[in-house]
């Protein structure tokens, strides 16, 4: 069966960086677009950046361009997204999920905090 794990949250100070990670499997992760989104307490669900099959980046929100960096590793079937620079605003719950316009499987999330 399809399985996204998310890893990599943590608590960082402003301006700090992390490096989240999210391991897929029961699924060929190198035909698939990829996508990072955020959810913010209280607010709804964010799209932070998408990276096509073959590794090219499609865009990041704007809030979060050169300070955000999405990869992906196909023979190892995990997609990262590392994270400088980073903002109290940019505290959420972060999810991988598989797809571009939509997005069929999810991760179960993993929790960015920024804070001093």
């Amino acid at each position: 069966q399809v399985q996204l794990v998310e890893s990599g949250g943590g608590l960082v100070q402003p301006g700090g960086s992390l490096r989240l990670s999210c391991a897929a499997s029961g699924f060929t992760f190198s035909s698939y677009y990829m996508t990072w989104v955020r959810q913010v307490p209280g607010k709804g669900l964010e799209w932070v950046s998408t990276i096509r099959p073959g590794g090219d980046t499609i865009d990041y929100v704007d809030s979060v361009k050169g300070r955000f960096i999405i990869s992906r590793d196909n023979a190892k079937n995990t997609l990262y997204l590392q994270m400088n620079s980073l903002k109290p605003e940019d505290t959420a719950l972060y999810y991988c999920a598989r797809g571009r316009m939509g997005y069929d499987y999810w991760g179960q999330g993993t929790q960015v905090t920024v804070s001093s």
